[in-house]
């Protein structure tokens, strides 16, 4: 062995767990080290409870000792959580009935995040799932076109003694969107509060009945309303779309910032590549990659996330979500495929999220850079 149990400790001297002050040695986040011939084990317990920390410690750990100490060593990481006592959750904004919220976004428009949406939620209705959607894209709703229900409006239902919304539902799919309830000729011109409180009616003042998925359409960017819904529910995860190109990559990155901020901590689940690349319909076996290529594959692996999916890009998704078919019903169709392959991997990231972190708690900050708590 050429390297001791000290030069371990030095080299972990230049990590510092993410939210934390001091490196691993300093707040004793290393609570052993244990060296068996070429193989080292390093025991680590940080506070930060994110899947997204947890990973990034464990992979400067193996870099930093295979830079530092010995390149040719195994080394094996095993990181706990500790996390600090916090105030009690705040579960009163907790929709009854709904198990999982996941937030499908994206840092720019025109990138296909309601067209991800609509066919993730087909597809895990389609897996035997209840589902339901809320259109939060308040300035820009297209989930009623999407589901072929434009012209419905949704009926007041009593429930327990209370007037309630009851979603309009078709495919399998139970949705609620501002559309339903202002003039499609005309645009919405409404400042941000406006905005949260239709958003928090839909939200709390509908029968959603019981929900395995609630999937949150939010507008394109960062700002009111995905503060307004990161405040109102607990989100379960988010999903960030983007395309290949590097300006959208460059703003989806921003996405995921947004949700792993301190005081937000909604963990990323991963990204979906929409409009990958094209291949002629004589030319089946041909991709073009139009918008560049392994865009998001590279950004996922940056961002210590997961690829979710690559969705080519092809004429029929367009045209299925302009006629209100989503292009997921299209039985043992190669899109269809494509889209409950993206949710299946979506749904073993859940699973991972559910099993690896606590529940998430609404965030309590005034300000989207989290400066003003309370």
């Amino acid at each position: 062995m050429s390297f001791k149990k000290q030069d371990i400790y030095k080299a972990l001297e230049g990590i510092t767990a993410p939210g934390e002050g001091m490196n691993l040695i300093e707040s004793k986040a290393v609570t052993n080290v244990v060296v068996f011939g070429k193989e080292i084990v390093v025991d680590v317990t940080i506070k930060n409870p994110s899947l997204q920390a947890k990973k990034k410690v464990e992979v400067e750990i193996m870099k930093v000792i295979h830079d530092k100490v010995d390149e040719k060593t195994d080394v094996k990481v095993n990181v706990k959580v500790d996390a600090p006592a916090k105030p009690a959750p705040m579960r009163g904004n907790q929709i009854p009935g709904v198990k999982n919220i996941i937030a499908v976004a994206s840092g720019k428009g025109g990138v296909g995040k309601s067209t991800v949406t609509a066919n993730i939620a087909v597809s895990l209705a389609k897996m035997g799932f209840s589902v339901g959607i809320l259109d939060a894209d308040v300035y820009g709703p297209s989930m009623p076109i999407m589901f072929d229900v434009a012209k419905e409006r949704p009926l007041s239902i009593n429930v327990d003694g209370k007037s309630k919304m009851q979603p309009i539902e078709n495919y399998g799919v139970k949705l609620l969107s501002l559309g339903f309830f202002t003039d499609p000729n005309q645009a919405v011109i409404w400042r941000g509060a406006m905005a949260s409180k239709a958003l928090n009616q839909m939200i709390f003042d509908a029968n959603w009945g019981e929900l395995d998925f609630l999937l949150i359409d939010l507008p394109p960017g960062t700002g009111d309303i995905h503060l307004s819904m990161v405040q109102a529910v607990p989100i379960t995860g988010a999903v960030i779309v983007s395309t290949p190109q590097a300006i959208a990559l460059a703003d989806a990155k921003r996405g995921v910032a947004m949700f792993e901020q301190e005081n937000i901590m909604v963990p990323v689940l991963g990204i979906v590549e929409n409009m990958s690349y094209f291949s002629p319909a004589e030319l089946p076996d041909h991709k073009y990659y139009i918008f560049g290529k392994d865009g998001a594959k590279h950004l996922a692996e940056d961002l210590k996330t997961t690829l979710l999916g690559e969705i080519p890009l092809v004429q029929s998704i367009r045209e299925a979500g302009d006629v209100g078919h989503p292009v997921a019903l299209q039985e043992d169709s190669a899109l269809e495929k494509a889209f409950a392959e993206t949710t299946k991997k979506m749904l073993s990231q859940l699973v991972k999220r559910n099993e690896d972190l606590p529940p998430t708690e609404i965030v309590r900050i005034t300000t989207m850079s989290g400066c003003s708590t309370k």
